[in-house]
């Protein structure tokens, strides 16, 4: 598997790794995680925000509305509070498949979830719904008869407009039932502080595409987008309350969740 992991160019897993603090990065890596550290000091606040939503979020998918498996698209590296740690929290029987095409991923997902039959890992690219859909992981794991909750946390904004990133979330969504749950999180162009994070992502790492508040909503376009809509991650469902004006950090990433009816 080492073979297979370029590291003479930066990995969006590897970066978000080192901007978290983690330690399965490289030094092309760091040199992004760096350079937009010197745009926002703390982005790995950031980060954290978008790991906190991701747990709200399945948590409320596992226990309320009674979700019992999930396709994580666009993983990343595993960290603490992975979307199978909060889901089977609340049900040891929920199933969970991540996707990620980077490599280094798919060795530490598959030495972190080896010992649990409910979990597996994909190193399928998640802009080919097809491929992914007939995974095999995907085919042992998920029923599609069934609501799933698609999660694509944190990833949109790595896709480029040409990419059709809103054709990506469609065609996934159609082939899930009614019911089923849409979470996304994106970068959110919230003014002069959030473009310049986007310039140096772009010249750095070649992705990063900071979208508005409406261009993120739109994304859940034909489903029933869920209260408090899409809004600041820190916003989103808080467990206790939050300070307002929120920092620039704070409205870096805005996301939501929708149901498919």
């Amino acid at each position: 598997m080492a073979e297979e992991i370029d590291t003479s160019k930066p990995s969006i897993a590897r970066v978000y790794d080192a901007v978290l603090g983690g330690k399965d990065n490289y030094e092309v890596d760091r040199v992004v995680a760096d350079g937009v550290k010197r745009t926002v000091p703390h982005i790995g606040d950031v980060g954290w925000f978008n790991r906190a939503v991701l747990g709200r979020a399945v948590r409320y998918l596992a226990a309320e509305a009674g979700i019992r498996q999930f396709i994580d698209l666009g993983a990343g590296l595993p960290t603490l509070e992975n979307t199978h740690h909060v889901a089977q929290r609340v049900n040891p029987e929920a199933r969970v498949v991540y996707v990620d095409n980077d490599p280094i991923v798919l060795a530490h997902g598959r030495a972190l979830l080896e010992e649990n039959a409910n979990t597996g890992v994909s190193s399928a690219d998640l802009r080919d719904p097809a491929t992914v859909l007939a995974e095999p992981a995907v085919r042992r794991l998920i029923d599609f008869d069934e609501p799933v909750g698609v999660l694509l946390v944190g990833i949109l904004h790595h896709l480029h407009d040409d990419e059709d990133p809103k054709g990506i979330v469609d065609t996934y969504m159609s082939h899930v039932p009614a019911g089923s749950h849409l979470v996304i999180t994106a970068f959110c162009d919230t003014g002069p502080e959030a473009r310049a994070v986007e310039q140096t992502m772009l010249h750095l790492l070649g992705t990063g595409r900071f979208r508005t508040t409406e261009e993120i909503t739109a994304y859940f376009d034909g489903y029933e987008l869920l209260e408090p809509g899409v809004v600041s991650l820190p916003l989103w469902r808080p467990e206790e309350p939050v300070a307002e004006p929120l920092t620039v950090a704070q409205r870096l990433m805005a996301g939501g969740m929708a149901r498919k009816v």
